[in-house]
């Protein structure tokens, strides 16, 4: 699906942890859907701003599977009030706020598709959110436990962060426990990305 950047999940990919970081309306969100797509054969996501159904399908239209075979933690809804869904593979975390509660419905989650012996990507949107809340060290905390928890089992991480919502000195924080650091933008109407590996200088710019 990304034929055409420099970035790929094929060949040994697995368990690698990726973070993209870009301004509003540069394709982050579209850009992790298709990462995930490409990490694994099923996916699990943490949203942190729209309700389960809306992830779940965009992920599914992209993934080319079937909606409820797409786990989430929805992190918004029970916050919002209003109809939940009833499903096997949707956990519902009290808010935005907890990251306490949302590592424990992930941990759920994540031993259920253990079981099913096969690549998971998992995606966070976002991170941005969740720093409208907490402390910049306690998302990392929270970000690091999960992405070491993912990695054990050979699984992708993809996260989201709006480059232009937090200063420099939080947006490191947010890039160190991450394999990967995708910058994204546009210029000239087009958007563009830029790789990063760790200890690596970054890739020239290029479209996706």
């Amino acid at each position: 699906m990304l034929e055409d950047a420099p970035l790929s999940l094929d060949d040994g990919g697995g368990g690698k942890s990726l973070l993209i970081a870009g301004p509003p309306m540069t394709g982050k969100y579209d850009l992790m859907l298709r990462l995930l797509a490409d990490a694994g054969e099923r996916g699990v996501l943490i949203t942190t701003g729209d309700p389960a159904e809306r992830v779940r399908s965009d992920y599914a239209d992209v993934a080319g599977v079937d909606p409820e075979s797409v786990g989430i933690v929805d992190c918004v809804s029970k916050q919002r009030g209003g109809d939940l869904l009833e499903d096997d593979l949707v956990r519902y975390a009290s808010s935005p706020k907890n990251v306490t509660d949302i590592g424990m419905k992930f941990t759920d989650l994540y031993e259920v598709f253990r079981d099913f012996d096969v690549p998971v990507g998992v995606g966070i949107h976002s991170l941005s959110e969740l720093l409208m809340y907490l402390d910049p060290q306690d998302v990392y905390q929270f970000v690091r436990v999960l992405t070491r928890q993912v990695q054990s089992e050979g699984w992708t991480t993809v996260a989201v962060i709006g480059s232009t919502m937090h200063d420099e000195q939080t947006l490191h924080t947010m890039y160190e426990p991450f394999d990967t650091v995708i910058n994204t933008r546009e210029q000239d109407g087009a958007r563009e990305l830029r790789v990063r590996e760790r200890q690596q200088a970054s890739t020239a710019w290029t479209t996706f």
